[in-house]
């Protein structure tokens, strides 16, 4: 379904305000506010472009550019903006199934990089579901929840416990960076802003290059109820599974 939400806190329905933190988990140092801006506009931009992309598009570059001072990962993220806003929905859709959906190596499914198709991956996404519940925070149940763009909702409306999700799948997020810089996708700048703001530390990329040279762990069984090819949903709508 589009046009849904990508995840709801405990109490948002009944009038928390969204933007409400946790309180169930005190981190040591909150993420700056502009961090959560930059992880809530990187969760809308690497939504499938639809038919609200150029309003989505303009919301963004709006609201970035109300940031008081330039920010970790707001400039890639205006670089973004500014390359794809000529460019007609239907070839960004079309580069964006290319892009994501049919490469493993560009997943947007983040245990996919650590797993793969290993029984592993089945408990890293209970894991993963179990760890949005304990900040109240319910993931939609037809959508695999190491969904980038639904990991950035989370770190954007939950910021200590969803920054440290993200500092736990930085090897992985880097390894997608350098994928996409390498095909020389305007999404590169998108996940530059997503990792400018997760401190990288040297074990980080080394993990990453294994990876580039290796690729995920393979061993196709063991993955029920998380199906390789995800269903399709969220406001964001949901890549195809990084099994294709």
């Amino acid at each position: 379904m589009r046009g849904r939400r990508p995840g709801t806190r405990a109490g948002d329905e009944a009038g928390t305000a969204p933007g409400a933190r946790s309180t169930t988990h005190a981190g040591p140092t909150p993420p700056a506010p502009d961090t959560a801006a930059v992880h809530q506009a990187a969760a809308l931009l690497l939504g499938y472009p639809d038919e609200g992309w150029p309003a989505r598009l303009t919301l963004v570059r709006e609201a970035i550019e109300r940031l008081p001072g330039p920010g970790p990962g707001t400039a890639p993220l205006l670089r973004f903006c500014a390359t794809v806003q000529d460019t007609p929905v239907l070839d960004l859709a079309a580069g964006y199934v290319t892009t994501f959906d049919r490469s493993r190596r560009r997943t947007l499914h983040l245990t996919y990089y650590t797993d793969g198709d290993t029984r592993r991956r089945g408990a890293a996404l209970a894991a993963l579901k179990a760890r949005y519940r304990a900040h109240g925070w319910q993931p939609p149940e037809d959508e695999l929840p190491d969904h980038l763009p639904l990991v950035l909702e989370f770190a954007a409306r939950c910021p200590d416990p969803g920054s440290r999700l993200l500092q736990d799948h930085r090897a992985g997020l880097e390894l997608l960076r350098m994928a996409l810089t390498d095909r020389s996708s305007p999404y590169a700048d998108v996940l530059a802003a997503v990792c400018a703001t997760v401190p990288e530390a040297p074990p980080d990329r080394a993990a990453a290059l294994a990876l580039a040279r290796s690729g995920p762990p393979t061993e196709l069984v063991g993955l029920a109820p998380y199906p390789l090819d995800a269903p399709r949903g969220t406001a964001l709508r949901a890549t195809e599974g990084p099994g294709r």
